[in-house]
């Protein structure tokens, strides 16, 4: 089946501009994942994306992710319920232009419905400008969370680009 498919683009480009969601209570952290572990970037992306038709990469060998999680322009960073994984964010810094994309985002489906989504896209635009950058974009579209634009734009990002394309859904 074809679906026609809308994708959003979002940037906030100054941190006074954040409606920031502070932590739900002292039980989470957000934590760099260092050393890398490519399984736990592939982790995330299957487990989260698998019902928002993230496709591209499911095909990747591990030497693909390997090698995608070991750029320098690519940090990792986990939401954490003591030690339990909740979610996580991949912020790729794009240093000629001075930004930070934030390519992944994503909350596991048992942590829905606990005002984690605000919380876990403030401090991903939190650490995106603890480096001189001139903002921090992304990219949402139809398929995923129903939440996903409305807590973008909570958290004072704004639309810069809308576009709309068919995709195979199966």
């Amino acid at each position: 089946m074809i679906e026609k498919i809308s994708r959003t683009y979002l940037e906030i480009k100054s941190l006074k501009d954040l409606n920031e969601v502070k932590k739900p209570t002292e039980n989470y952290s957000i934590n760099l994942v260092d050393p890398i572990d490519f399984q736990l970037n592939k982790f995330f992306y299957k487990q989260i994306g698998q019902k928002y038709f993230w496709k591209d990469r499911l095909e990747w060998s591990n030497q693909i992710w390997i090698k995608y999680v070991s750029d320098e322009k690519l940090s990792t960073y986990v939401l954490q319920d003591n030690k339990e994984i909740v979610g996580y964010f991949e912020l790729i810094y794009h240093k000629t232009k001075k930004e930070i994309e934030i390519a992944y985002f994503g909350i596991l489906e048992d942590y829905f419905g606990k005002k984690l989504g605000g919380y876990l896209l403030s401090e991903a635009i939190k650490k995106s400008f603890e480096i001189d950058i001139n903002r921090v974009w992304l990219h949402t579209c139809s398929l995923d969370h129903k939440n996903a634009l409305k807590n973008y734009l909570s958290r004072g990002m704004t639309i810069f680009k809308s576009e709309i394309f068919k995709n195979k859904i199966a």
